[in-house]
């Protein structure tokens, strides 16, 4: 079997490893599984390919970093993007779940609300962007060697650099930080988090920040290693679940690990079967797993 196929699979579960963090954030605080934030993960990435093209045409244009494929302007604009993204998602509770929540309202509602928003979405971002694929850039690179044989480019370097870094500080966030302890608190028992003098409002709207922003990285790194199209985070979607199920909901160092888990299921799917069942592989791992860990690879139990 060509080794070059574990390289594809790692870096493909880079990507999905940081959507799958969101996700299994999103879920263990506010126990319910947001089908928009595929979505935000096609957002966050036309928001930052917008603010790219403004900075670009504010400043005549930016040259490649180095032997990278993109330029300032694209790292610029994906902080933007990040704060974009948080803002659309912050709107997005603001005007839809938060007001379900009060309500008392069922999980399988809210269930359906986010599945009713991921399709208002899709269908907003189509209309302004129109269906057409769309690039950060379209320079070539030259793919570096590695030991073995093995290929790789530097923006695929890049993105899992990306995910190392965001992966470390999230963790250092939620586990050594006043906030994250917060999250903890809110996760393990909301009502009694409050009665201890934690804003649980406050903890709720930093979920959805961080959910967001990850979800933003993502659909930036999928833009740079592929591209961009109003369905990508959609077919991302299944995947998103797969890895933060496998991982064990709620343990991001798990969504991390089901994510290359799923990433390289893939990518051997596609070098064995075929890329028709590429979707199919995601499913296949995830009940695997689950018969043999009914809460995942580092989930608790009841958790």
């Amino acid at each position: 079997m060509n080794p070059q196929v574990f390289v594809d699979g790692i870096v493909a579960g880079s990507m999905i490893g940081l959507g799958a963090i969101g996700l299994t954030l999103v879920y263990s605080i506010l126990r319910f599984p947001n089908f928009a934030h595929g979505e935000l993960v096609t957002a966050g990435a036309y928001f930052a390919l917008s603010l790219a093209a403004l900075i670009g045409a504010a400043v005549g244009g930016t040259a490649p970093i180095g032997p990278f494929s993109f330029g300032w302007a694209i790292v610029l604009a994906a902080l933007g993007a990040m704060v974009a993204t948080a803002a659309l998602a912050l709107a997005l509770d603001a005007v839809l779940f938060q007001r379900l929540r009060r309500r008392g309202a069922a999980v399988i509602i809210i269930v359906m609300a986010s599945f009713g928003a991921s399709l208002a979405l899709r269908s907003g971002i189509e209309f302004v962007y129109t269906a057409s694929p769309a690039y950060f850039t379209r320079e070539l690179q030259i793919a570096m060697r590695l030991p073995g044989g093995l290929r790789v480019t530097p923006d695929q370097l890049a993105a899992l650099a990306l995910t190392a870094v965001l992966v470390v500080a999230v963790h250092l966030f939620v586990t050594r930080t006043a906030a994250g302890r917060a999250m903890r608190a809110v996760r393990e028992n909301p009502a009694l988090a409050a009665l201890a003098g934690i804003d649980v409002d406050r903890t709720i709207r930093l979920v959805w920040v961080l959910g967001a922003a990850l979800a933003c990285a993502a659909g930036i790194t999928a833009g740079l290693l592929i591209q961009i199209r109003p369905t990508m985070g959609f077919d991302l979607l299944l995947p998103l679940f797969a890895a933060a199920i496998l991982g064990g909901v709620g343990s991001l160092p798990g969504a991390v690990v089901g994510g290359l888990v799923v990433g390289l299921g893939e990518a051997l799917t596609v070098a064995f079967l075929g890329a028709e069942w590429r979707a199919g592989a995601a499913f296949m791992l995830l009940v695997a797993i689950l018969v043999v860990r009914p809460n995942g690879l580092f989930g608790r139990a009841g958790g």
